[in-house]
């Protein structure tokens, strides 16, 4: 495992920014172990819902974590507003840094990740496999 930390500038497309900073560093399997920050809006996709909630506010980013794959993302998130009210859920394009966002990734390079349909879930999961040396 390479650790790789980053600061994320405002404007930054949140999920945009961790993809192409994977393809860039050429990981084909890493996670987020954990990120803080503000965002000035966030598309989040709560639970059972299949399209993005959109927030806008000064928010603060609590907590990120997620995989990432050459694919796509699978990222969380919570943040909470100026009144402290918390919000939680999957990280959709569209959430853009207010401030600045520190994130911690944890690149894996005897790893490679894909998202394929899962016939149990339906959904597109992660496939885990070593990599080609």
């Amino acid at each position: 495992m390479r650790a790789h930390p980053l600061r994320l500038q405002p404007g930054q497309d949140l999920r945009d920014a961790l993809e192409e900073t994977t393809r860039q560093l050429g990981s084909q399997a890493a996670f987020v172990v954990q990120g803080i920050g503000s965002l000035g809006v966030a598309q989040l996709r709560f639970a059972g819902i299949a399209q993005p909630t959109e927030l806008r506010a000064d928010l603060e980013i609590l907590t990120l974590a997620g995989s990432i794959a050459p694919d796509g993302a699978h990222l969380h998130i919570s943040v909470s507003d100026a009144a402290g009210r918390l919000y939680g859920g999957h990280v959709a394009r569209g959430c853009i840094v207010r401030t600045t966002a520190e994130i911690l990734l944890a690149l894996l390079p005897d790893h490679a990740f894909s998202r394929e349909t899962d016939p149990q879930t339906g959904f597109m999961e992660l496939r885990i496999r070593a990599r080609d040396a």
